[in-house]
């Protein structure tokens, strides 16, 4: 998949009407993060993407605004030919030159930023048909290189080849609390819809004097000695980012409002422990 090592200027602005992928939409418990990306940001991208790549640019070319569409103020989009330094992760072969395009910042002087002989980390598809070019998944697959964050997606993209992705979480299925023999003793089952149908459940006990403990099984067996998945791991990202916000009315089996309210709050320390579904994009 080799392309010329330069192209013209001409053949460069040609390629400026190709269109930018957009970011998906996010689910309800997503959140606005930092700048750097999150672990949920780099899921989601290594998921939509089939290259992942660490590139050098070689060479940039400004695209006129009345080629550009769409570019967020105080941006600019750039035309640019980068040379492949290591494939990361993807289901598809990667030539040593790569093409795209990109929207990046003004520099303080309100210019394009320079850009070439930098080194970036990608998250990108192919384009069929078009050997050596590439569009980006989203508006943050673009991102400087540093060993820490690519030892992160290295981390990430190695969770994603060797697990099995949890069952698609898409809600709440059915809820029932029931006390126990002391004051303060309870249980709470909580089972999720998924798609694909496949089982999850959630479990919530309450013992005198202690802090609720509470588990998932990814099973149809309800296990009482289930624990809450490892944060940054893809059980968590199940979970913490397809949850929903709260019980839905129609699930609950009982009618009484003090299993409703106990089953309410249990699920509140679910999503307390997961914690936020953080996104930077």
């Amino acid at each position: 998949m080799n392309v010329p090592g330069r192209f013209s200027r001409t053949a460069m602005i040609a390629f400026a009407g190709l269109a930018l992928s957009v970011s998906p939409a996010l689910p309800a418990r997503a959140q606005t993060a930092s700048a750097q990306p999150t672990y949920v940001d780099l899921i989601e991208m290594s998921r939509a993407a089939n290259i992942v790549a660490r590139i050098v640019i070689e060479e940039q070319i400004t695209v006129p605004p009345e080629r550009a569409p769409g570019v967020p103020p105080g941006q600019v989009r750039l035309y640019v030919e980068a040379l492949t330094q290591a494939l990361l992760g993807g289901s598809v072969p990667v030539g040593e030159s790569l093409v795209f395009l990109v929207d990046q910042p003004h520099d303080i002087e309100g210019d394009a930023p320079d850009i070439e002989e930098l080194s970036f980390l990608v998250f990108a598809s192919a384009v069929p048909g078009r050997p050596g070019e590439i569009q980006l998944v989203g508006g943050r697959s673009f991102l400087p290189d540093t060993p820490e964050l690519e030892q992160r997606i290295r981390m990430v993209l190695t969770q994603l080849a060797s697990e099995t992705m949890p069952p698609q979480v898409t809600g709440v299925r059915e809820v029932i609390s029931v006390p126990g023999n002391l004051v303060g003793e309870s249980e709470t089952q909580i089972f999720l819809e998924t798609q694909g149908g496949a089982p999850v459940s959630l479990n919530v006990l309450r013992r005198p004097g202690q802090r609720p403990q509470w588990g998932v099984s990814w099973t149809e067996i309800v296990d009482q000695a289930a624990r809450p998945p490892r944060p940054e791991t893809l059980q968590w990202y199940s979970l913490a980012c397809f949850l929903p916000e709260r019980l839905p009315e129609e699930s609950f089996l009982q009618s009484d409002r003090e299993s409703r309210v106990r089953a309410s709050e249990d699920y509140a320390v679910i999503l307390e422990q997961l914690g936020p579904c953080a996104r930077s994009r």
